[in-house]
């Protein structure tokens, strides 16, 4: 005895949460109204196959909502700023060790030319250079649109 094949992949929970969820992006963005949204999500809990939640995003940019979502723009920069955490971390652990060497070459030698500075400046403007744009919120980079 053959057993049909189902044409369509059942959804789940997850996959509702997630349909309703890029229709709330579409609310908060401006491309559903009120009336609109609450049609299309009662439908997404009513959905039960793949193709039928498909089909009540199919006319959103689905791209752009995602691209614009706040909660995205929030956990890219916070990714940055751990990453200007970790740079500034690695400069001051590169300062220490320059000034230990310095303060050990200079009582052995006598020498005492301050040539940490140059490592030091350097350093310090390729960590400014990495830390303005992310303090600015991502405006030197390209493709950036302040809302």
């Amino acid at each position: 005895m053959a057993t049909a094949i189902p044409t369509s992949i059942r959804t789940g929970d997850r996959e509702r949460e997630e349909t309703a969820d890029l229709l709330g992006q579409a609310l908060a963005q401006g491309y559903l109204d009120m009336a609109e949204y609450e049609a299309r999500l009662q439908q997404v809990y009513d959905a039960h196959t793949t193709p039928d939640l498909r089909q009540l995003t199919v006319d959103l940019p689905v791209a752009e909502l995602r691209r614009n979502d706040p909660r995205r723009k929030a956990a890219k920069l916070a990714a940055a700023r751990r990453g200007i955490h970790l740079h500034l971390a690695a400069y001051v652990a590169m300062v220490v060790i320059v000034l230990t060497v310095w303060l050990a070459v200079g009582m052995g030698t006598g020498s005492w030319y301050f040539w940490p500075i140059w490592p030091i400046l350097g350093a310090g403007i390729g960590l400014l250079s990495h830390a303005l744009p992310i303090r600015r919120g991502f405006p030197a980079c390209p493709g950036f649109k302040a809302h």
